[in-house]
């Protein structure tokens, strides 16, 4: 008798069902990657009308005031990376601090309270930390230890998108020593090693990569951040092309929303529209440079385990 043969093909339903899956996700994946080309399309598009009809020496002006005709464009990106970069002094500190503290030190009943509070603080609205920022950071820390500052400074700024950026440092290093095998730890207890110099010597630099990860990640959030500078920069509308943080200043982003009111009619004589976009690209050019270092950074330091 000749034996019946299994049918391996599965239940026609499920295979219906992964079908379907399948194709709303390529669906999610195609619209994406046209929503984000014909955004740079766009940036480009008319950041290079700008390019092309401003006139040269209005691009290496005092400063920037758009409406005015002066479109130094050094002048927010420099605001842009004192402001990312103090921030930074900021955040990495005590986000490492925390996530060190979460990973390796916090009993499991802290660590459930603790890791829940810091992932809510992520979510704070930015114009709450740039009201912060200028009621209480500007007049209580920035002011008392430099009397030159005033109640706009980019330092104030700085430190507010500091505490925003905090957060997310915290969250995304712990989850990255968290993911380091016990058996390295437990290999460096049984030679002898204390905690700390297990932590220090094993863990963090098998958890490097993660690391890398957040402080990029942190430092792109702080570079778009808008709200902070714009409520504590106090250069709404331009400013001077400054290097000094305890003066006011803008960043890309806060030099946007200055600009622009809500519409596509933007206030202002000549390429003040224009402007606009050569601002947003060259925002996605920094930004879209940190990612590939980024990348590129984690890939050849990344180990498997």
């Amino acid at each position: 008798m000749t034996p019946v043969p299994l049918d391996l093909t599965g239940d026609p339903r499920r295979h219906r069902r992964e079908r379907i899956m399948k194709t709303i996700f390529w669906t999610s994946a195609a619209v994406s990657i046209v929503v984000s080309g014909s955004i740079v399309l766009s940036l480009v598009g008319r950041a290079v009308a700008f390019f092309t009809q401003v006139d040269a020496t209005a691009l290496f002006e005092i400063g920037w005031f758009p409406r005015r005709g002066l479109y130094d464009l050094l002048t927010p990106l420099a605001g842009t990376l004192i402001v990312a970069l103090l921030a930074m002094l900021v955040a990495v500190p005590l986000g490492l601090g925390a996530a060190i503290y979460l990973a390796e030190f916090a009993r499991p009943r802290v660590r459930r309270w603790l890791k829940p509070i810091i992932e809510v603080l992520a979510g704070i609205p930015s114009v709450v930390l740039g009201f912060f920022a200028l009621t209480w950071i500007s007049p209580n820390l920035v002011q008392r230890v430099f009397a030159d500052a005033g109640v706009f400074s980019m330092l104030a700024a700085s430190i507010g998108v500091g505490v925003l950026v905090t957060p997310l440092v915290a969250s995304v290093s712990e989850d990255a020593l968290r993911s380091v095998p016990n058996s390295l730890r437990e290999a460096s207890f049984g030679l002898g090693a204390r905690r700390s110099t297990t932590v220090r010597k094993v863990v963090f630099p098998a958890a490097i990569s993660g690391i890398v990860a957040s402080i990029i990640l942190g430092l792109s959030r702080a570079i778009g951040e808008t709200m902070v500078m714009f409520m504590a920069g106090g250069a709404v509308g331009g400013g001077l092309r400054q290097f000094n943080p305890i003066n006011p200043g803008t960043t890309m982003t806060a030099a946007i929303a200055s600009v622009a009111t809500g519409s596509d009619q933007v206030a202002g004589e000549g390429l003040t529209f224009e402007s606009v976009f050569a601002i947003g690209l060259m925002l996605f050019v920094v930004t879209l440079g940190l990612n590939w270092i980024s990348n590129r950074f984690v890939r050849r330091i990344r180990e498997t385990y």
